[in-house]
Parts: C-alpha cells; sequence; structure tokens
C-alpha cells in the first residue's frame, strides 16, 4: 500500500476515483489496489459476452476492509463512486461487471473459519471456493450440497449473490435454502446480521436508526404488506426467482422474517456479504448413476418426467452436440468405457440418473426398480427412444463422468468456425412436466434463425442451458442476439417460467421490470434505496433507487465482439488460440494438483492464467492494429539496438510491458493447450508475442544462452569434467547468477552418453546410414532421437533405454544430436526455432517414411513434434512420428520376472506428458506391473521447474514455492528410492531441492533385470 499514492496519481482515472483511492490508503484498509491497465482489463470480462472496463479492482483482506471501504463511500463527495463484487468471475451475465471499483473477495478473504459437526454448520469467508469449502468438510463426513459445473473456482459469496443452484437441486435446493446467517457489510460500513428472527424482532430492529434499520422496515413493508401480489406472481418453481426473494424472505408458517433471503440473489445491489454461516449435509455413502441413451435429444427430454418419478437424487441430461465435443476432448479417454455406445444404434442423447443415500438397501432398491421399468420400455415396441443404459457404482466412475459434464460448458467453446455458442439465453427454466413442450419451441425459433447450438442442464428441474452459436465481432449477429433474447424472454412467460433460472440477472435486469409488474417492481426499488439511495453498488442489476434518473442495464451494453472485431480477421485468425478463450475460466481452478495453471496457482494473480493472458494478447492486439502495427506476421524487421535502447527509454507506458510481465511468468507447461476446453495455448502465442516484443526493445542475456542451448551443450558435454569444473565453481555460478541470471546449472553426465555408448558396443549412425543398411536388418531397430537434457546431463537415462531395448530383443541405434529448438521456441526466436526445425525434419522424415521407430527419451521434449513443430512445419509435420518410451513399450511382450520386490513406486508425470497422453500413466502401470510391480500414480500439479523457467533467478520464490504445493509432499511419502519421475526437468528440480536425485521408471524397470 505504500506506492499506492503514486500508482493512483499516474493512472489517468478520473479525478473523484483518484483522491476515493488516495484517501482509502490513509485509512486502516489493508487490502491491494490494482489500478493498473492489465489488472483492470483482467475484470473487465467474466464468462458472459460482455466487457466493461473498471477503474479499479480492490482486494480486501478483512471485514475491516470493506467497512473502510463503504465508509469512504458513503462520504458526500463520494457518492458518485460505483462498486461491484467479484468472486470467481464464473458469471455468464456479466453480474459482477462495472465501470466502477471492482471488489474482489477470491484473493484474501477466502478461510474456512469455523466448522461444527455437532450443529451441522459451517461458517467461512466470501471468497471461499466451493470445492475448497467441501474439501475442509470432507473428512467429517458432510459437503455443502448446491453442486455446480464450475464448482472448482465458483466462490460461496458469489453462489449467494447469485443464489446459485445445480445438480441435485430437487433433493437439495439452491443456495439460499442453506444459509443460516450472514454478515453483510452495507453502504455507511454498517454491518449487518441476518438470520431469521421473529417479527417482534425485526420490528424492533426497523426502529433503529442507520441502514439496517431502514432495510427491516421495507422488508416488513414489501415481504408482508405485498403478500398476496406475490404469491401471485412469483412461479412455484423449484429455480424459484433470483434478486430480492420477498417470497421466502417471509415464512408466514413460523412467523418470522429473514433478510438474508434479500442478499441472496441480490448480485451485489444491496451489500458484500463478508462471512456466512451455512448448514452442511452428510455425504452419501452410496451413490450410483444409471446413465441412459436415447436416439434423439428430444426423446432424452420427454423421457425425463418417467426418471424422475423414480425420485432420483438428480436427472442430468446432454445433447449429440455436446458428446460430440466431449468425444473430441481430451476428457473421453476417462470416460468413453463408461458411455459406450449401443451396438448398431448412434446416442444422440444422454440422461444422467443419479441415486444418492445414506442407506444401501434403499438405493440399491431405487435402481433396481428404475432398471426394470428400463429393461420393459427398451424391449417393447414403443421405446420412446431409450436404446439402452449402463450403470455406474463406484465414486471414481461418477466423478469422472460428471467430470465430463462440467466441462460441457467449456467445451461448447470448441466448435468449429468464427461462431461460438455464447451465453445470454442458457439458464432458462420452465415447470419440468413443461420442459419437452417449451425446448420444441425454444429450437424452432433458433432453427428459425439459423443458429446453431448445443444443450445440456437439470432436466430434473426443468432447467436448460442452451447456448446459440454467435459471431459477436458480427453486428449482425449482435442485433440476432437482441431478438433472440427478447423472443426467449416471451417464450419462458408464456410456459410459466423464467428467463433466468439459474444464473441470475446481470445484463438481462432490463426485463425485470415486465416479469415483477410496475407494483411488485416498485417494492424491490424501494428495498433497493434503503440501503443504496445512490445507485452505488453494482448499479443497473436488479433494479434502480426510486429517486434519479438512474438506468438499468441492457442486454445491449458493449460486448467483448466489439473490441474484437477492432482487430482485423486475418489477424484474428492467426491468433485464434488466444481469441477462442470464451471466459469459462476452467484455469483458476482451485485445486492445486489440478495440472493447469501453474502461475495461477502459485501467484493467486488471474494475470498469470490462460484467461487472464487471452484478454491480454487480444487487448494488445487491437492496441497494435490501431496504431496501424501489423502483430500477424513474424517480427523479422528487428530495430537496431540503439533504437531498442531509446524505445526502453522512452517506453515506459508501453502496454507490452504489462503483457510480458504476464508472460515471462508462464512456465510453458503446455497444460492449457489441452486442459483448456477450448485449447488456449499460451506458450504458442506467448512466444509470437516475445518475437514481437524484442524486434522493439533489448532482450535480457540470458536469453542468448538460452536462444544457444542446445550448442554450447554439445560442445561442453564432449569434456563434461573440465565443462563441470569451469561452469559449477563459485566464481562462475556467481557471473551465471549476477550477471546472466540464472541459478543452479545441471552438471554433465560422465561419462559422457558418447562414451557409454560405444562401450556397450551399440551404433551411432546418421540417417544416410540408416537407410543404407538393409531393411531386414533394421526391422528391429529402434532410433533415439536425443534431446539436449538426457543426452547432456542425465545419460544414465538414454543408456538404460537402450538396454531395456536390448534385452527385448531390438537393436538401439543413437542418432547424432540435432537437437529440436524448444528453448528457441519458449524465448520467441521463431525465425531460429524455424530453422531449427527443418533442419530435424530433414534428419527425421526420410526414417518416418520408411516405417522406422523413432523414439525421444525425454517425454516433454518428444512431444514438440506434436505441437510446435506442427506450428511451424504445417503438413509438413504429419509425417514426423516419435515414439514416447511409455508408448513404444506399449504391447511389447514383457517377460515377468521370477522374484520381484513389493514396494510401491509412486509416478510424478511431467505436466505435458499429463496434458497431451494421459493415458501414459496406464501405460507405465501396465509396463510395471508385467514385472510384479506395483506403480502408484500421485496426482500432483507443477514441480515448478518447467524446463529453465526454475533456473532462473527471478523466478525463485514461484518454482520453490510450486515444488512445496505438493512434490514435496509426494518424495517425503514414498522416499526419493521410492520415487519416479518422468521429466528431466522434474528430476532436476527434485535434485537440486532435495539434495537427492530420483530416478526414471526406465531405471527402475532395468534394476529388475540387474
Amino acid at each position: 500500500m505504500t506506492h499506492l499514492p503514486k500508482l493512483v496519481a499516474e493512472s489517468g482515472l478520473p479525478a473523484e476515483y483518484r483522491q476515493f483511492l488516495k484517501e482509502l490508503s490513509s485509512t486502516s484498509f489493508s487490502g491491494d489496489v490494482d489500478v493498473t491497465y492489465g489488472g483492470r482489463l483482467i475484470a473487465a470480462t467474466d464468462n458472459s459476452v460482455y466487457q466493461q472496463l473498471p477503474q479499479g479492482v480492490i482486494y480486501p483482506r478483512t471485514t475491516n476492509d470493506l467497512k473502510q471501504l463503504l465508509k469512504l463511500a458513503a462520504e458526500p463527495a463520494y457518492q458518485t463512486i460505483q462498486f461491484s463484487p467479484r468472486g470467481g468471475g464464473t458469471g455468464t451475465n456479466g453480474q459482477s461487471l462495472t465501470p466502477g471499483l471492482v471488489v474482489d473477495m477470491s484473493r484474501h478473504m477466502n478461510r474456512v473459519l469455523e466448522v461444527n459437526v455437532e450443529q451441522g454448520w459451517v461458517r467461512v469467508q466470501g471468497g471461499v471456493v466451493k470445492d475448497q469449502l467441501n474439501d475442509a468438510l470432507r473428512p467429517h463426513g458432510y459437503f455443502f450440497s448446491p453442486d455446480l459445473s464450475t464448482s472448482n473456482r465458483a466462490t460461496l459469496g458469489g453462489m449467494i449473490n447469485t443464489d446459485a443452484s445445480g445438480q441435485g437441486s430437487l433433493v437439495y435446493g439452491k443456495t439460499s435454502d442453506h444459509i443460516l446467517a450472514l454478515s453483510t457489510v452495507l453502504v455507511g460500513g454498517e454491518t449487518m446480521d441476518s438470520r431469521p428472527v421473529s417479527l417482534q424482532q425485526a420490528q424492533e430492529t426497523s426502529q433503529k436508526e442507520g441502514a439496517v434499520g431502514r432495510l427491516y422496515r421495507q422488508a416488513l413493508n414489501s415481504c408482508i404488506g405485498y403478500r398476496e401480489q406475490v404469491e401471485e406472481k412469483f412461479p412455484d418453481l423449484n429455480r424459484f426467482l433470483t434478486g430480492y426473494d420477498l417470497k421466502n424472505a417471509y415464512d408466514p408458517e413460523n412467523n418470522t422474517l429473514d433478510v438474508s433471503r434479500l442478499i441472496a440473489g441480490s448480485e451485489g445491489t444491496l451489500g458484500f456479504v463478508a462471512e456466512a454461516r451455512l448448514n452442511i449435509t452428510p455425504i452419501p455413502k452410496y451413490r450410483t448413476l444409471v446413465n441412459v441413451k436415447y436416439s434423439d435429444f428430444q426423446a432424452a427430454l420427454n423421457n425425463a418426467p418417467f426418471l424422475v418419478e423414480a425420485q432420483a437424487t438428480s436427472v442430468e441430461t446432454i445433447d449429440s452436440k455436446v458428446l460430440n465435443l466431449a468425444r473430441q476432448d481430451i476428457i473421453w479417454h476417462s470416460v468413453e468405457p463408461l458411455m459406450t455406445d449401443v451396438e448398431g444404434q448412434t446416442m444422440n442423447g444422454i440422461n444422467m440418473v443419479e441415486f444418492a443415500s445414506i442407506d444401501a438397501d434403499e438405493n440399491t432398491q431405487k435402481v433396481k426398480q428404475l432398471c426394470q421399468r428400463l429393461d420393459k420400455l427398451i424391449k417393447s415396441k414403443n421405446n420412446q427412444g431409450v436404446i439402452g443404459y449402463q450403470i455406474c457404482d463406484d465414486l471414481e466412475s461418477i466423478q469422472k463422468i460428471y467430470a465430463m459434464r462440467k466441462k460441457s460448458v467449456g467445451l461448447l467453446g470448441a466448435t468449429k468456425g468464427r461462431r461460438k455458442p455464447v451465453a445470454f439465453a442458457e439458464d432458462t427454466a420452465v415447470p419440468p412436466h413443461k420442459l419437452a413442450e417449451f425446448i420444441i419451441e425454444f429450437r424452432q425459433l433458433l432453427d428459425d434463425a439459423g443458429l446453431d447450438y448445443g444443450m445440456f442442464g437439470h432436466a430434473d428441474a426443468g432447467v436448460l442451458h442452451v447456448r446459440p452459436a454467435l459471431d459477436l465481432t458480427e453486428p449482425n449477429d449482435e442485433l440476432l442476439l437482441r431478438e433472440v433474447s427478447d423472443k426467449v424472454a416471451a417464450l419462458t412467460a408464456k410456459y410459466g417460467g423464467l428467463m433466468w433460472g439459474e444464473h441470475g440477472k446481470g445484463y438481462r435486469s432490463e426485463y425485470a421490470p415486465e416479469f415483477f409488474g410496475e407494483e411488485l417492481f416498485t417494492e424491490l426499488r424501494k428495498i433497493k434505496t434503503a440501503v443504496d439511495p445512490f445507485n452505488q453498488l453494482n448499479p443497473g442489476k436488479i433494479c434502480t433507487p426510486i429517486d434519479g434518473d438512474h438506468q438499468l442495464v441492457s442486454v445491449d451494453a458493449t460486448k467483448r465482439g466489439f473490441y474484437d472485431r477492432q482487430i482485423p480477421i486475418e489477424t484474428r485468425d492467426s491468433y485464434r488460440n488466444a481469441m477462442d478463450c470464451n471466459g469459462n475460466g476452467l484455469c483458476f481452478n482451485y485445486d492445486t494438483k489440478a495440472v493447469m495453471c501453474p502461475s495461477f496457482k502459485v501467484s493467486g494473480d488471474r494475470r498469470f492464467s490462460p484467461k487472464g493472458r487471452s484478454s491480454l494478447m487480444r487487448e494488445w492486439l487491437r492496441l497494435n492494429s490501431n496504431a496501424g502495427f501489423d502483430a500477424q506476421h513474424s517480427a523479422t524487421q528487428r530495430a537496431s539496438m540503439l533504437r531498442r535502447w531509446v524505445n526502453q527509454w522512452r517506453g515506459k507506458n508501453d502496454f507490452s510491458h504489462e503483457v510480458k510481465h504476464s508472460m515471462d511468468k508462464c512456465l510453458a507447461c503446455k497444460a492449457c493447450t489441452n486442459q483448456c476446453p477450448v485449447s488456449v495455448d499460451v506458450p504458442i502465442f506467448r512466444a509470437r508475442f516475445l518475437e514481437h516484443y524484442y524486434s522493439r526493445y533489448s532482450r535480457p542475456l540470458k536469453d542468448w544462452l538460452v536462444k544457444n542451448i542446445e550448442t554450447s551443450a554439445a560442445l561442453g558435454a564432449k569434456l563434461p569434467r573440465l565443462t563441470n569444473l569451469v561452469t559449477n565453481n563459485r566464481l562462475s555460478q556467481t557471473f551465471l547468477s549476477n550477471v546472466v541470471g540464472y541459478v543452479d546449472t545441471p552438471q554433465f553426465s560422465t561419462p559422457n552418453l558418447d562414451s557409454r555408448w560405444r562401450r556397450r558396443g551399440f551404433d551411432i549412425l546418421n540417417t544416410e546410414q540408416i537407410l543404407a543398411t538393409d531393411p531386414k536388418q533394421r526391422e528391429y531397430w529402434v532410433v533415439i532421437v536425443q534431446d539436449p537434457f538426457t543426452s547432456f546431463y542425465e545419460a544414465e537415462v538414454v543408456e538404460a533405454f537402450a538396454a531395456l531395448v536390448k534385452r527385448l530383443g531390438y537393436t538401439p541405434v543413437l542418432l547424432p544430436f540435432k537437437g529440436h529448438g524448444k528453448a528457441q521456441h519458449v524465448k520467441g526466436y521463431l525465425a531460429d526455432f524455424q530453422q531449427t526445425a527443418e533442419r530435424v525434419a530433414d534428419q527425421l522424415l526420410p526414417l518416418c517414411e520408411n516405417g522406422i521407430d523413432l523414439v525421444g527419451v525425454d517425454t516433454s521434449t518428444a512431444l514438440v513434434f506434436r505441437d510446435e513443430y506442427q506450428q511451424a512445419l504445417g503438413n509438413k509435420a504429419d509425417a514426423l512420428s516419435v515414439k514416447t518410451v511409455a508408448e513404444w513399450f506399449e504391447g511389447k511382450p514383457l517377460s515377468p520376472m521370477a522374484e520381484t520386490s513389493s514396494r510401491s513406486y509412486g509416478l510424478l508425470m511431467h505436466c505435458t506428458e499429463q496434458s497431451f497422453i494421459p493415458e501414459s500413466a496406464r501405460h507405465w502401470q501396465q509396463l510395471f506391473a508385467s514385472f510384479g510391480l506395483q506403480l502408484d500414480v500421485v496426482n500432483v500439479g507443477c514441480c515448478g521447474m518447467a524446463g529453465t523457467f526454475g533456473h532462473e533467478r527471478d523466478n525463485q520464490q514461484e518454482s520453490r514455492a510450486l515444488y512445496q504445493m505438493g512434490w514435496k509432499q509426494a518424495i517425503d511419502a514414498y522416499g526419493s528410492s521410492g520415487i519416479v519421475a518422468t521429466g528431466f526437468s522434474c528430476r532436476s528440480q527434485i535434485k537440486r531441492l532435495e539434495e537427492k536425485r530420483v530416478r526414471h521408471p526406465l531405471e527402475v524397470i532395468l534394476s529388475c533385470f540387474d
């Protein structure tokens, strides 16, 4: 906070915002404030189609910070300052977007404060992630039951503000059904502690001065005084109205009032939820999932009531479009055995019917009865489109299927073409018995507009998620969004439902007056006026105060497409791996064991995430396009050294520096490439950005070292003892750290690979020599494509692979080292990388064309031929086939050993390997099992090394912190001799931090022979 006044002064913000933030810094406020352009840009979008740049982002640490913030906001000089709370940024309708100040509670106010198992409740701060809470409750045998598809990044504060629900809502209800008490900070700094109270207590509170008293007075007047109108107007749905829930705030049965029901669903327009006390639910001990398969999606919808009658916990539905997208995604390998096609028929829809209970007999009986009814239906002449079903009764399989279902939102964004399914009318709710009929009209509406779409949702609750495909960079499609929105609003009204059944109103608030009618909508406005008379909290959402000329927000508000269309189409297509980010935010996954994204996990800064980097990149492209700079083509025209120095001095305000700061913390682990549902590929566009950036600015010395690492390492490996002596003494290490910026350089293998290879009598042959050999002789050859890491720094691993190849009756042959150029690509030397790729392709392609087995020992670098080479060489790279060692061993006849150790080993996989070939873990387990060895796959995130990242001096804090997140515990659990790691960089990280060497899986297998 010490630099805040200076930062604010230089920010270019409106005067009143600059003054407000300066004065805030002089109070006891202890949080963070970000007024940088990049920091504001990250908060300008969510999971919706809208974009609204805020004046700054505030990250409070405590409830007192919120009180200081809103106390200052009530001062007459600052009553024009606007605020909006933000959690996980998963809103699909722009709920947290504002032109004012975003108040993000996810960074610091994210603690589970208290768990009371005896009384069945938990107390949390607003920034706690839903899965984080369940992880804390699981050891006690409880969970927080509202289940969202975004549960690994959605916060409890966000769930309360949108009154979120999800799967199983027929049984578990909505978030508001589980609120026992809220602590909400109001404008002026008052803290309101709300819970159900008797009418007498409510009336006593209503007599008090201040915002709390005014809110209770108005709640009593609106909820009780207009009870008849409320009962008549509010639909009788499981997904009842979100936003000032007048119906449920007053309980006539118990004669109580609970203003928490007004806060829930209010989208931050009444106050900021600091803490919540929530009830918790015992975890069902017995769960069974019946996947019912259909010939078409309409049949699945028609059949939903039949399934609900079976007293299921939930009925989730997915259409053929989502299923087909899942089949193309990395997630399908885990669910394919659980969703097999019915022989001779095409599965074009599915209902996932879950039964969950604490009683085994009850659960079994329900499943049995449903299956008997399904069997009878399938065998009948009129099977109503039901073609089969499949039962999953183990928790792991159920979780895999739900992981696919939860990924549906993101998967829809992977649709080919410029039109992408987008959220704007995606959470309609109608009475469940009317759903199939409603969807017929809904589909006709979209078909008439010529739109493609995908559908999935909660058939049991009458809620379906429908995302029409639009290209919002096209003005005509933006007009179509308005047209479809209007028609969907009218259609849901026709069927007695809601346009906003699950995801809140946001920019759809303009439809609220028509839905409520003037009389009831006026009551909502009175409630707003009681606590926010100057419309400072998320203005325009839900409703506006009575006085003044405030307007509701509109679906016509500025969208991301408006900014993206300023980028030329050719450039957009060229940077498609950044432009395709649809904001679903899976990269914000709370779970530190998830592969994506290590730089976000360790920093908590959304700029250091695939979504954040994509946002920054799109803005960089837009600004450059508006300035007449062509970012589409390679930056071959570099400024002179003098000009780059001048630029360094004069370009202090260049937005490119903010983008580069974000890119510098990317580990280039490639996890986003396959883990992101829309395949946002940060390392690819990062490399292109760096190439452009350094055509204008000077490069650091360390980049030149990395660029030439393959050449210098090849030279150093010729005399490894001498090279180690020169590079690993104290003077050299000081120079490398302080001048170059590199630490902990690895030592070369002694003896080197050439010596080891020739000692074993193996051949080193070039391409021409291999092709000149008799084809019959080379039929059992395995040609090893060298990488600079195992060849020069861990030659024993290459030697181990060769020995195993020999044991199996094959002949290992070593290709002369050519490198592969990955380090050049990582640092943005794309012209040099192109030349390297061409040179290496010339070496490998003739061998591939002759059907010779090529294997790369280090998996992460072997995969460069399937990724970066595809970008550089196009179709030419399609013929390149370099297997990983796990892939090469697949299917090879291995003889079990007579005697084996009963010891279990833990497998730690490289991030890139996990992302590109997740089945690799199974290959390694099978390989170990053939030798009678048990191999446990240890789920951890990134080790923190990732190539050169962990060797850079500026990255030491992040690198070591990432290691501590999971790898440290794995080493402690299995011991260094019990851990095997597939990545060279991973083994290097363990070696430098634990001062112990762990083995490659190949070395353990070889030791069985020895």
